[in-house]
Order: C-alpha cells, then sequence, then structure tokens
C-alpha cells in the first residue's frame, strides 16, 4: 500500500520539477509524513468527496493555508525588519501574498465560502511568526521550515488526490498546486540555508508547529 502511495505521488509531480535542497534534487516522494497520515490523502481519506465538493474543500483550506502563512510573515518582519535576514522573509512573504490573492480570486470564481476560522488565523498566525521570530532569526526560520514543509506535504497530498479523480478536468489548478508546492519547499530550504536547525530547541519548536498546522488544516477544511 505504501509502495501504491509512493508511486501515485511521483506520478503527481510528474509535470513539474523536482524539489530542490541545498544538496542536490529531493524526489517528490521523499518529503516526510507527519503523525500516522499525511494531510490531504486520497478521495478516500477525503472523506469519499469527489467533483465540486472536493475542488470546494481543497480551495477552502488552502485559501486559510495561504492566509495564515501571509500573517506569520507579516509577525516575523514586525519584529525582525531591521535585521540582516529581512530582505529574505520579504522576498518569501511576497510570493505568501501571489498565493493568497491567486486563491482569493478562485473563492469568488468558484464561490466558496472561506473558513469562518480566518479572525483567528489572523491573530495566530502573526502571534506565531512575531513569536519564533523573538527567540532570534534562527526562531523564525525554524518556523519557516516546520509550516513550509506542512504545507508542501498538504500540496503534494491534494496533487495525489486531483490525479487520481480527473488530472485533465483539473488540469489548472493541478498546475496551481505544483508550482505553490514548489514555492514553499524554496522557502523550506531557504530557512535551512539560514541556520534554522541552530534555533533553541529546534526539534520541539519544530513539532509543536507542525501539530498546530495539522490542527489548523483539519478545522479550516470544515468549518
Amino acid at each position: 500500500m505504501l509502495r501504491r502511495g509512493a508511486a501515485t505521488m511521483v506520478r503527481a509531480g510528474r509535470a513539474s520539477p523536482g524539489l530542490r535542497l541545498p544538496g542536490g534534487p529531493r524526489p517528490l516522494g521523499s518529503l516526510p509524513v507527519i503523525g500516522t497520515r499525511p494531510y490531504g490523502g486520497s478521495t478516500a481519506e477525503q472523506g469519499g468527496l469527489a467533483g465540486p465538493a472536493l475542488l470546494e474543500r481543497i480551495i477552502r483550506v488552502d485559501h486559510a493555508g495561504e492566509y495564515g502563512a501571509d500573517r506569520i510573515y507579516a509577525g516575523q518582519l514586525a519584529v525582525l525588519g531591521g535585521s540582516s535576514v529581512a530582505p529574505v522573509i520579504k522576498r518569501m512573504w511576497d510570493q505568501e501574498k501571489e498565493h493568497l490573492a491567486k486563491f482569493e480570486e478562485l473563492i469568488s470564481r468558484h464561490r466558496v465560502r472561506p473558513t469562518a476560522l480566518l479572525p483567528l488565523w489572523n491573530v495566530a498566525g502573526f502571534l506565531l511568526g512575531a513569536g519564533s521570530a523573538l527567540l532570534g532569526k534562527e526562531g523564525a526560520m525554524a518556523c519557516t521550515v516546520a509550516v513550509e514543509e506542512s504545507i508542501s506535504e498538504h500540496y503534494n497530498n491534494q496533487i495525489r488526490t486531483l490525479v487520481e479523480e480527473d488530472p485533465e478536468k483539473h488540469a489548472e489548478l493541478l498546475e496551481l498546486l505544483r508550482k505553490f508546492r514548489d514555492d514553499e519547499m524554496e522557502h523550506h530550504d531557504t530557512g535551512l540555508q539560514h541556520n534554522a536547525e541552530l534555533a533553541p530547541a529546534y526539534a520541539l519548536l519544530k513539532s509543536a508547529i507542525q501539530v498546530g498546522c495539522k490542527v489548523a488544516v483539519y478545522a479550516s477544511e470544515r468549518v
């Protein structure tokens, strides 16, 4: 079963470049899985959702995720705006703004109701970004690594789900998700290049943030 899932994931990413790490190319199927079940999952794992219902859930949760990422980088820059990593954070934030604008367009085009939790993600995202930045540049980058790894996994599993259902029907959305996934992995790699692993209690911090991401994904899909 694991081999079948990995093969499907590879097929889903075949149309786009592999994910990159400083040490060389990273195959799509090599992303780690947090917990006992990956984010998103197959159509069956999505509760049998298909067609418009599946599309609505994907757009809603991805809009929420990009909104949260936007607020995280806003919080980081509020604390580290005068530091040496400010231009790096600003560049990543600018990309997140582009992602958010695209999902706001999809929300409007497909008449999808945004999650009711946006006010919570507004506050929580900013506090997470600012709080991690108060630990120093390494803390901010550790937060980036944790969040962007989670989002990349989430996008990979959505790609797999859409390919399983109908890759031609979902061609436009698949292209978008692949591009955004690659952007998120670039941010992840940037965090590692800027000493994320030197943050205080890095492993604990990363795990705690990723548990929070998992809860946020689950809630935003349903509320």
